[in-house]
């Protein structure tokens, strides 16, 4: 049985812990309402120019543009893989992990090579130990992230496919649904197309019924406008994957240091009640001793 000192450092050790895990989560709540009013703002835009972006690949001719180019087969793929700078929060960056291996997994199975882009000090330390090829290692673009991180993400994915090294583009990361749920993506990127639009081909049938099925008009002509609007749609891709991803993350550790938080509390009381009990029993133990010894001088 452990001794009263023993208990009494284990109780003082798990309170700091616990005031610890309460800063931490304090602070990533507050990281957590910037990030959201981030994501919140960023959403509109990137819906608007979704829908821009699928109308001009609908209409838009084959070959107009190199990031509309189908390639058939498909033989390399990459992968960006967008995780978090620190732990402690969660399954947030097992969750994605294991979402990349699946992905990985039935690219494989299809006979295509798939090379990873990492994101993040988890992502690269985690993809450094797999058997998975390592493309890149991106670091300082998910704590905080803005428009020059996406652009360089953006930058090296469009490089990448126009050069012709890989046949494919995708992007996984953890989507912000709320502060304790978030949702593992893996969703194409490049090339732009009528696919990975879904409805953009719907809409662009709509838009042609309410104009009286009339083209556009393109200023100054099509292929400048897909020249100026396709990367940006890129960069606002990968914009959108890395506010999501933080805001997510800072949900994760927000929830992970509060259940540390009323763990340590668990903790605590459990502590203090052997504590007593052991105290307790050496208090009892004393009077015994006393009460025998009395006993023994009176005899």
């Amino acid at each position: 049985m452990p001794s009263l000192k023993d208990i009494k450092t284990r109780i003082n050790s798990v309170k700091n812990t616990q005031k610890i895990t309460k800063a931490m989560k304090m602070v990533a709540a507050a990281k957590l309402n910037r990030a959201q009013s981030s994501v919140q703002a960023a959403r509109p835009y990137a819906h608007k120019m979704h829908q821009v972006i699928s109308n001009l690949v609908a209409r838009a001719e084959e070959g107009s543009h190199p990031l509309l180019e189908q390639r058939d087969p498909v033989d390399k793929v990459l992968v960006y893989a967008i995780a978090s700078d620190r732990g402690l929060c969660g399954g947030f960056n097992s969750y994605l992990f294991r979402g990349v291996e699946n992905f990985i997994r039935d690219e494989e199975l299809s006979g295509e090579e798939v090379a990873v882009v990492t994101a993040g000090r988890k992502s690269r330390d985690y993809f450094r130990r797999s058997k998975h090829e390592v493309e890149k290692n991106f670091m300082d673009v998910v704590d905080g992230p803005g428009y020059d991180e996406a652009k360089r993400l953006a930058k090296h994915a469009t490089k990448q496919f126009l050069t012709g090294e890989y046949d494919a583009v995708y992007v996984a990361y953890n989507e912000f649904v709320s502060a304790i749920e978030y949702n593992t993506l893996v969703e194409p990127v490049l090339p732009l197309s009528k696919e990975i639009f879904g409805a953009g081909e719907a809409d662009g049938e709509e838009a042609e019924e309410g104009m009286g099925a009339s083209e556009y008009i393109y200023e100054p002509d099509e292929e400048g406008l897909l020249a100026q609007t396709l990367p940006g749609y890129v960069e606002v891709k990968f914009l959108q994957a890395l506010l999501e991803s933080y805001a997510a993350e800072q949900g994760a550790r927000m929830t992970a240091m509060d259940n540390a938080t009323s763990n340590a509390e668990d903790m605590i009381d459990s502590l203090t009640t052997q504590y007593n009990r052991a105290r307790q029993a050496y208090i009892t133990k004393e009077i015994c001793e006393i009460v025998s010894g009395a006993e023994s001088l009176k005899g």
